[in-house]
């Protein structure tokens, strides 16, 4: 065993009297150590209950022969930082958390580990965390929130959001915003859409890191209890068999992860983190490459935002396995990889049902005939930009306007708000991106403010940064390069055309490329926004959205 680094032997004295100080027995010190990285906290709706998952994980570790000792991580609540300087903060925890979980993982000598995140950049950081620390691992998240209900009808925070651009445009009272926002948020949970959370969460069980339901069963449902449970007793099977996260991260298990995303119609989120998660399994993830699976995977699902159904109605239908069994019909999926439930992918998911053939489509009658997320290229994203086309109104799937250029989220969002924006215009927001924000902040506000304001099926966004998984509409970001490294992002002018043609994955700026070129020789690089703390730090490092935002060092400092 690992722990036997810090347990046994003379030289080891020192430690056991310091495990004798947090009241380990003898017999407890025999047994595997299994780290619990649990990301509760008292600000994210997401993570209030993880305390009582954590503690049915520890059960289920005790139960199955293991010690648990339980530590933290991190987390933000991307809907509180959502707006303001504070979701600059947001993606940058991914590397912190991933960081500090390898520092505690090593430095401690676990056995294994059972991970418990839940919101956006907890679950990728922790994934990360996994592969780079490869000992026996098991994921188990604190679950979706359960619907609100406005008005007769199921709502989500998306909803929420919305009904500020609504209010903002004299469409609804100040009454009626109170009641969205005292009844779109009713319990515990990730955000109850197909929001980045519920995303992430989904994915790990389709590449195989956790359990059947870790994406899907409500936070509020006891069965979560019962799951959290068995992720202790999974943990421990992974640690007898010796079966390790890089083991189960393939090239054809993040395969799986591509194609479910696109049957799902996941947040384009994904399109970072997964990159991010691969690139610490010695992998290479090509956002081309997921073009390629979109084309050949029907879109199975409408979840929020876009369509009707919530993460309540997948989970009755059949869950995530169920989608997965979809997309077998059709041979679709790497069915042979391994699993931290000790069985293949296609095992896993052999007595699979789909329940509700309206919340997953049967493989022969799909929403869209490919996938939900669209990767586009032209002269104004010569890398990548992303737009989770399942969300995109049928109209705006072609679309050509005039820019009206910002060069930060708050002057788009005061021009919205204010009636400056107009029917057929492509907002551009740039200087968001990951060296430039810095932290590539997610603009679910202007998303959410074009729909609210009732212009969701003439206006485009495109945007260095990124989106919310709550947003809808023609929303196109991760525009790489981005504008902070002189991107052509960089060089649109106000007025200037853009072009727009998601079916052909095409995102064109109609200017000459004399012009652009002269533009190109006069642009100067802008002063840092941000010159001490993490972020400058995290703005020396990061790389481009296309590659995941990543860290790497400067070629100078990678041998020394």
């Amino acid at each position: 065993m690992l722990s036997d680094n810090v347990k046994e032997g003379v030289q080891q004295a020192p430690h056991r009297s310091l495990f004798n100080a947090l009241g380990f027995t003898k017999e407890e010190m025999k047994k595997p150590m299994i780290g619990i990285v649990c990301s509760y906290n008292e600000i994210i709706p997401g993570h209030m209950n993880l305390d009582k998952i954590a503690q049915a994980v520890k059960l289920g570790i005790a139960e199955a022969g293991g010690m648990p000792v339980m530590f933290p991580a991190i987390a933000v609540c991307d809907g509180i930082a959502m707006g303001h300087v504070g979701m600059k903060y947001s993606l940058v925890t991914r590397e912190l958390i991933a960081d500090s979980t390898e520092c505690m993982a090593k430095a401690h000598q676990f056995d294994g580990l059972v991970m418990i995140p839940n919101c956006d950049k907890n679950v990728p950081g922790l994934l990360m965390a996994a592969a780079r620390i490869n000992i026996p691992t098991v994921f188990v998240s604190g679950g979706p929130m359960l619907a609100g209900h406005v008005g007769g009808r199921k709502r989500s925070l998306s909803s929420m959001f919305e009904a500020v651009g609504a209010y903002d445009a004299g469409k609804i009272t100040r009454e009626e915003l109170t009641n969205f926002e005292e009844n779109v948020c009713p319990t515990c949970g990730s955000c109850s859409g197909m929001y980045t959370a519920n995303s992430m969460n989904c994915l790990t069980e389709a590449i195989g890191m956790g359990l059947r339901g870790n994406g899907t069963i409500p936070a509020v449902y006891s069965a979560r209890i019962r799951l959290a449970k068995e992720a202790g007793y999974a943990v421990m099977d992974c640690v007898r068999n010796n079966i390790r996260p890089r083991d189960i991260m393939t090239k054809e298990a993040f395969t799986n992860a591509l194609t479910v995303d696109m049957a799902l119609g996941c947040s384009t989120n994904t399109m970072l983190h997964l990159p991010a998660i691969a690139h610490e399994c010695g992998i290479e993830l090509n956002m081309e490459f997921a073009n390629k699976i979109s084309d050949k995977t029907p879109n199975l699902c409408h979840l929020a935002p876009a369509g009707p159904t919530y993460m309540e109605d997948l989970n009755e239908a059949g869950g995530i396995y169920a989608v997965m069994k979809e997309l077998t019909k059709k041979n679709l999926l790497y069915l042979d990889g391994l699993t931290v439930t000790g069985r293949t992918t296609g095992e896993n998911i052999e007595k699979a049902v789909n329940r509700d053939p309206e919340v997953i489509r049967p493989i022969d009658n799909p929403f869209m005939p490919n996938g939900g997320i669209a990767v586009l290229k032209g002269n104004l994203a010569p890398d990548t930009g992303i737009v989770k086309r399942s969300a995109v109104a049928p109209e705006m799937m072609k679309h050509e306007g005039p820019a009206r250029v910002f060069d930060c989220e708050e002057d788009a969002i005061k021009a919205i708000t204010t009636g400056q924006i107009h029917e057929g215009d492509v907002v551009v927001i740039r200087y968001e991106g990951p060296k430039g924000g810095p932290g590539m902040r997610e603009m679910l506000n202007p998303t959410s403010a074009i729909i609210g304001m009732g212009l969701g099926s003439t206006v485009a966004l495109i945007t260095d940064g990124r989106f919310s998984g709550a947003s809808r509409g023609a929303a196109i970001g991760h525009v790489s390069p981005e504008a902070a490294v002189g991107g052509p992002i960089a060089l649109v002018h106000e007025g200037d055309i853009i072009s727009i043609d998601i079916p052909a994955n095409k995102l064109e700026l109609k200017v000459p490329d004399e012009e652009l070129a002269a533009r190109r020789a006069q642009w100067k690089p802008r002063k840092p926004r941000i010159t001490d703390g993490y972020l400058l730090r995290y703005q020396a490092l990061v790389t481009s959205g296309n590659r995941g935002a990543v860290l790497e060092l400067p070629e100078e400092l990678r041998t020394f």
